[in-house]
């Protein structure tokens, strides 16, 4: 053998290594990413099925066709899966879900009351590898804050409270701040999977239970919540919101507005 020969067959002996490495670490990123995928889709099913378990103990919940919202796809990549549910009583809960790619996974829980004078609940899950974001917000979409209303928003508060421990973070600025009157943003790792979870279970909870004792609302009030609330939801598509955007760019504003009256907050649901 040549000294050129033996030169290159030593560079394809190195090139071999090299692939062999390179193979070798994307096989390790693949295991890392499936196995975060894994754990990241239980714990978001958890906190909808605690949402679920919970309204189940205290109404009737019947499960709804989305029709042709079932599953919406976005940027080619983000498949969200859509169902919808009645709640006998107070309204319409909306759940979505998207694994992207394995990279990230993402889950919003909505609950929008018409017959009871309560907020309207937002719960979002961000889960990206071993980091995770969670969203529970309750906007004042009502005519009267009365006594009633008020000694609720206190419970809550005092639920959030307990959860201190848990590290908060800086939403961003937002037009419908003004309705917010219970909020909490956290962050955390898997450790903290089970706390997020059992905060959102106890104001699901106590929101229940509050709501379940109250008188349902006369017609004209209810009349009057569905416009508050669509005053609400017709301004995330004319003011802006982080995921309504993503919505608006995709789907176009109008199929947007028709998504989010029938389905996502169902207030114009047929």
């Amino acid at each position: 053998m040549t000294k050129k020969e033996r030169k290159t067959k030593g560079k394809r002996k190195v090139g071999r290594v090299i692939l062999g490495i390179i193979g070798g670490l994307l096989a390790i990123l693949i295991i890392i990413v499936a196995v975060n995928a894994s754990r990241n889709i239980k714990a978001m099913n958890r906190s909808i099925d605690a949402v679920l378990e919970e309204l189940n103990k205290t109404y009737t919940v019947t499960q709804i066709s989305p029709e042709e919202y079932e599953e919406m796809k976005m940027y080619g990549v983000m498949k969200f899966k859509v169902e919808q549910y009645n709640i006998e009583e107070l309204g319409n809960l909306s759940v979505m879900r998207v694994n992207m790619l394995g990279l990230m996974q993402m889950a919003t829980i909505v609950i929008t009351p018409k017959d009871k004078n309560v907020p309207l609940i937002s719960a979002d899950y961000m889960y990206i590898l071993s980091n995770r974001k969670s969203y529970l917000e309750f906007y004042d979409v009502v005519q009267e804050k009365d006594e009633e209303y008020m000694k609720l928003i206190g419970k809550l508060s005092d639920v959030i409270a307990g959860y201190d421990h848990l590290e908060d973070f800086e939403a961003s600025e937002a037009w419908y701040e003004h309705l917010l009157s219970v909020d909490a943003y956290k962050a955390g790792k898997p450790k903290n999977d089970a706390d997020t979870e059992k905060m959102l279970r106890e104001s699901i909870r106590v929101y229940l239970d509050h709501a379940k004792a109250l008188p349902e609302l006369t017609e004209e009030q209810k009349t009057e919540k569905k416009n508050i609330t669509l005053a609400y939801t017709d301004g995330l598509i004319e003011k802006g919101g982080i995921s309504t955007d993503v919505f608006k760019k995709e789907l176009g504003p109008e199929i947007t507005k028709d998504f989010f009256d029938q389905v996502f907050f169902g207030t114009l649901r047929k």
